[in-house]
């Protein structure tokens, strides 16, 4: 196959005043107990595609407070996270002051440590009635959607000014060009998963849709719907809300024979999603490697690529890319709302970080608007299908003790933060 190089490095770039250093979270992969919501039944069925369930992951929902110090600690002045939906409103129209006043107080610990919150109202998990009434494909979950943005923002809007609808709608759409989603619901009907998870809530497995493996065309057009109508409502609650979404926008590469597969996975993946963005005052962008793909789809690293423990590439000038296609794409806003390094060897993520930043700068001195860096992932946590396996944290968990220990990587994107890029000169 050919690849491009790697670009080469360049002075350290500018980052203006009031940049957005942080990291981010998914309250599924970190808070430990998510009963009521839709992964946590796909993690407990029998057969399941999942290597284990998220049991207690981080127990940040009991220790987000010295979480938050901690990350406010290591210099970084923001923070993604995201709201479970299931905890909030566990039955559906019946919402949780216990759960509310529990978000409240995370918000609250985030401006007493100096970090600029960013919420998430959606990232992947749905509760289970949800599902139940269809899920990503039935027509009433825009609207149930945008009750929940509402009624989050009329309880907690005072205390942030950043929210992000929903994580990263489209990457079902790549999920299933690699096989790892149903592009048919009726396909559904042969995934073990689906159909246990159909079985316990009284409902055909083809009319599982949840959030992050519904590639169907009818998903696409209930996630945009949804996003529209939420963002709706939470402007009509607070008017100064900066509002977008996040998308997994990839950085594809063809390989001889492959030009028309990212053709078309260019604009199903990446551009009509941005298309929707129009209006938003924002949108989050997501990318951690690049995709390479030949006729028949991806194809292995070159035998001189730079990879991960597991073997796969590490890329980190993606993000370049896909910033500077967002806005030729679209002129709106953007945050680089993840971007991260799965690795066991913390000397690559450092390597990683280091590149991947100065590409966002670069892009920034370009022109592209781009005003926030947030790594993923705070702590190595639940990666969903792949269990504990995968590590994207800049800090490690003990799976016994919790016992949190940040890493070099850690220490690294603090001292970018805290000298707003200068460091990466040296």
């Amino acid at each position: 196959m050919t690849t491009a190089s790697a670009p080469q490095a360049a002075a350290a770039p500018v980052f203006p005043e009031g940049f957005l250093w942080g990291t981010a979270t998914a309250s599924h992969q970190v808070e430990g107990g998510n009963t009521n919501n839709d992964v946590w039944l796909y993690e407990h069925v029998r057969p399941t595609m999942y290597a284990e369930s998220s049991g207690d992951a981080c127990d940040h929902y009991h220790r987000y407070r010295q979480d938050i110090a901690l990350l406010a600690s290591l210099g970084l002045n923001s923070y993604r996270f995201s709201l479970e939906w299931s905890r909030i409103e566990p039955a559906e129209g019946e919402f949780s002051e216990v759960a509310l006043e529990h978000y409240r107080d995370m918000l609250r610990a985030c401006h007493e440590h100096g970090l600029t919150p960013l919420v998430t109202y959606h990232h992947f998990t749905s509760p289970q009635w949800l599902i139940a009434r269809g899920g990503w494909e039935d027509e009433e979950t825009p609207r149930l959607f945008a009750r929940f943005a509402r009624k989050v923002t009329q309880e907690l809007g005072d205390l942030f000014d950043i929210a992000c609808t929903m994580n990263e709608p489209n990457l079902a759409v790549l999920l299933g060009e690699l096989g790892l989603a149903e592009r048919d619901s009726a396909d559904r009907e042969k995934n073990p998963t689906w159909v246990g998870a159909g079985k316990a809530l009284g409902i055909p497995a083809s009319k599982v849709a949840g959030f992050q493996l519904a590639a169907t065309e009818k998903a696409f057009e209930i996630k945009c719907a949804a996003h529209k109508a939420a963002v709706a409502e939470i402007k009509e609650v607070k008017p100064s809300m900066k509002v977008g979404w996040t998308l997994a926008n990839t950085d594809f590469h063809a390989a001889p024979g492959g030009e028309e597969r990212v053709r078309r996975l260019v604009e199903e993946n990446n551009l009509r999603y941005l298309r929707v963005s129009e209006g938003d005052d924002f949108v989050g962008l997501q990318t951690y490697n690049r995709t390479v793909l030949g006729p028949d789809g991806p194809v292995p690293p070159a035998p001189d690529a730079v990879v991960n423990p597991q073997g796969e590439e590490i890329w980190p000038w993606a993000i370049g890319a896909v910033v500077r296609q967002a806005w030729e794409t679209v002129k709106v806003p953007i945050i680089v709302t993840e971007n991260g390094l799965n690795t066991e060897d913390d000397s690559q993520r450092v390597d990683f970080l280091r590149t991947a930043i100065t590409e966002v700068g670069k892009a920034i001195a370009d022109g592209v608007p781009i005003s926030g860096y947030m790594c993923w992932s705070a702590m190595d946590n639940f990666e969903w299908v792949f269990g504990y396996g995968p590590k994207f944290g800049i800090i490690a968990v003990d799976r016994q003790t919790q016992e949190r220990t940040p890493k070099a990587s850690a220490r690294v994107l603090g001292e970018i933060a805290r000298s707003n890029g200068a460091v990466l000169a040296d």
